[in-house]
This record gives structure tokens, C-alpha cells and sequence, in this order.
């Protein structure tokens, strides 16, 4: 059964439709009102404020935290200063991923992770022999993302400060409606944006003052269907949708590898520490990479109209993001399948993420994708096109 996060109430009176989802075991909102439209162009366009509560919130503590981490994430965590914010994924030890999130470093020896899944018991399984305190802070956090082109004038607004100089992935502490909020420069919509953590037991203080300021910006309250069409634009792959976790996969090719969803960057195998999962990784790499990669995948329109067409229809695509897997096929060869396709709002075009074999994952490549109008099977041509879709300098300045 669902429960509410600290901001329900709030949400309950905005939540005009009265329909709920359910992230991770708590009421999640879809849309506010009849259509998320709205709500896609507060983040793009002027303020939007997403719960983000549901996220799994870990504090890990002590002399030997860095060293728990670093034996966890694939990134060299000897890199992460205070005041500053990785994003990594973590692996089992056969390389392939359990879940990505951030960890933001609070200061010399405190770190805060943020999972999609639940991770307390693999952190305390790798934390043997070191002197850490590993502290489940999930319920105890409130969470909201303030998100969209016109964020940074409604944090400095609701706090009375100057944020300009907060630079892209990072930190800093402050007070919002007399509740001390930790505010990190992160976000899951490719725009300007920040996420303020807080004590679940003052959230709406936080929740009321930023409404109060945020009206003369165009503040909107925004659900799960806007805020995915955002990620798909920004290239931000979703767990269970682009991947499925190590721990719940039930075949192969359910589990992926850190290069198979684009994470190359993100892999640091040089580093010091022996982390879970470096030597799977040492020989996928060694071996020239994985057999499949993740990319971008723009459709053909006129292809779309034309399965409508056959049915005498109007093209009528849904404004939701399709997460659900389709084939991909070149010259009638299923070579992947393509997941979260979306019409993307500002760069017109309808756009999705596809898991492909190598050699058909350089841009320009031309596939084509399953598409179904009226029970009716068909191919429509697609591009592999770079990722991200969208790339706003604003996310960074």
C-alpha cells in the first residue's frame, strides 16, 4: 500500500484529477491537472517543483566512508571534493549495474547516496573491515526538485541570497522558510535546476515559502509525465525502463554493463581502489567493449503518418513517454530493441533510447522500429542520432 510523503498535503490539494501513482511503496502525482503539458513548459519555460521524496536517501559516515564508496562505485571517489557532487553508477561483481544515483560529499567524512532502488544491504555487505556508519535517512528526507529556466531567481528569492556562483554538481547549505535545506545543483530534466533536501518533519515550510516566491516566476507543481518527457529530450536513461537492475534480472540480457548504457565516462578502471565489479570490466573492455550500446533513435514522422494513414486515421501518437521495449530491426533483422520513445516537446520530433547491436550503433545509421496503429504490426524508419536530444547550455550556467 502507498503512503504519502511529507508534502502530500500540499499535493493533495493541487492534484485536481485525484489520480495517484505509486514510486517506491509512496504517492507519486502523474499530472496535477487534465494534461501535463502545462507542467513540461513550467520546466522548460518558467519554475516547476517535482517530489522527489520517494528516492532512496543514504548517509554514510566516518573515517573509512570514502573508502566504502570507492570500493562500490566505479567512479574514483578520491576525486570528490566537499561541496561537490558525483554521479555514478555501481555494479555486482560480474560488472553489471545494481543502480546509478548521486553522492554528494557533505564534508570531510559524510557523504550522501541517492538510489532508485534500495542499497542499505549492499553498502553494509561491502563496508566489512571499515569504520563507517551507514544510516538509512529515506523516511527521515524530504525531497524536492526545483527545476526549469527561471529556478535560480526563485531559490535566491526564497533564500536571499546570490545562488549565481553555485556552479553545475554542486553543494551548499542554506534556509528556506526557517528549515535548514541542503541544496544540490542536480536535476533529472537536462534544464536548470536545482534538488533541496530537507527534514521530512518541516518540508512544507519549504514547500509554502518557495510557492509564496514563485509566483511571480510562473511556479508549477509538476508530475512524473512531464518530468519524463524531459529526461527522454535530455538523454537521461531510467531504471527498468533502460535497463534493469542486476539484482532483479532474470536472464542475461536483462543485465548490463556500465558501456552498454553509456556510462564510459563513468568508469575509472585505473583507480586505486579494487572496486565490485573492475575485473568483469578490465576484460569487457580489453575486448574491444560490449556487443551492445546504448543510443538515440529519431523517427521517421512520415512513417508514423503513413501506418495511421493505412487505417484511414489521423496520426494520434500518445503524449506519454512509451517505456515499454519494441523491436529494432535492420533490413528485417532484429538488431535491439528501443525503449521511453517520446514525442519531445521542444525539438519536435519523436525521439526514444535503443539498446543495439555495435555495428549499428554510429550516428547515421539508419534502422527502423516496431510500430503498431490499430493491432496492426509495422516498421517505421529511424536514425541513430547523438545523445543527449536536447543539450541546454543554461543546465550548466
Amino acid at each position: 500500500m502507498s503512503v504519502p510523503t511529507a508534502f502530500f498535503p500540499r499535493q493533495e490539494e493541487l492534484n485536481t484529477k485525484m489520480a495517484w501513482g505509486d514510486w517506491s511503496g509512496w504517492f507519486s502525482v502523474p499530472v496535477y491537472a487534465d494534461f501535463h503539458d502545462i507542467e513540461y513548459s513550467a520546466i522548460r519555460e518558467a519554475a516547476a517543483v517535482i517530489d522527489i521524496s520517494p528516492l532512496y536517501k543514504y548517509e554514510i559516515r566516518g573515517t573509512d566512508a570514502r573508502q566504502l564508496l570507492d570500493r562500490v562505485m566505479t567512479r574514483d571517489m578520491t576525486k570528490l571534493r566537499v561541496d561537490r557532487v558525483f554521479y555514478s553508477p555501481w555494479c555486482d561483481e560480474e560488472g553489471k549495474v545494481l543502480d546509478d544515483g548521486t553522492i554528494a560529499r557533505l564534508d570531510d567524512t559524510t557523504y550522501r547516496v541517492t538510489a532508485a532502488d534500495p542499497s542499505y544491504r549492499w553498502f553494509v555487505l561491502n563496508a566489512t573491515g571499515l569504520d563507517v556508519e551507514i544510516d538509512d535517512i529515506s523516511d527521515r528526507t524530504a525531497a524536492l526538485a526545483l527545476q526549469g529556466r527561471l529556478s535560480r531567481e526563485v531559490l535566491q528569492d526564497a533564500t536571499g541570497a546570490d545562488w549565481t556562483d553555485l556552479r553545475y554538481f554542486g553543494r551548499r547549505a542554506t534556509e528556506i522558510g526557517g528549515v535548514r535545506v541542503d541544496v544540490t545543483r542536480t536535476g533529472y530534466t537536462g534544464d536548470r535546476g536545482y534538488e533541496l533536501w530537507m527534514p521530512a518533519d518541516q518540508a512544507l515550510a519549504v514547500w509554502d515559502r518557495i510557492f509564496d516566491v514563485g509566483g511571480a516566476y510562473g511556479i508549477y507543481p509538476v508530475g512524473i509525465a512531464a518530468m519524463d518527457v524531459a529526461r527522454v529530450e535530455a538523454g537521461l536513461i531510467l531504471i527498468e525502463a533502460e535497463y534493469t537492475s542486476a539484482r532483479h534480472a532474470v536472464a542475461p540480457e536483462q543485465q548490463y554493463s556500465p558501456y552498454e548504457l553509456g556510462f564510459e565516462q563513468l568508469v575509472d578502471l585505473g583507480k586505486a581502489t579494487d572496486f565490485t565489479g573492475r575485473r568483469a570490466l578490465r576484460a569487457e573492455h580489453a575486448s574491444g567493449g560490449p556487443e551492445r550500446r546504448l543510443v538515440g533513435l529519431e523517427l521517421d514522422w512520415l512513417g508514423i503518418e503513413r501506418m495511421f494513414a493505412k487505417h484511414d486515421q489521423a496520426p494520434a501518437i500518445s503524449p506519454f513517454v512509451h517505456r515499454a521495449p519494441v523491436p529494432v530491426y535492420k533490413e528485417g533483422k532484429q538488431v535491439g530493441r528501443a525503449t521511453s520513445i517520446t514525442w519531445g516537446t521542444t525539438i519536435k520530433t519523436m525521439v526514444g533510447f535503443g539498446s543495439v547491436d555495435r555495428a549499428h550503433a554510429k550516428p547515421g545509421t539508419r534502422l527502423s522500429v516496431e510500430w503498431s496503429v490499430e493491432g496492426e504490426r509495422g516498421n517505421v524508419a529511424a536514425t541513430v542520432v547523438p545523445l543527449p536530444f536536447l543539450d541546454l547550455d543554461r543546465k550548466r550556467l
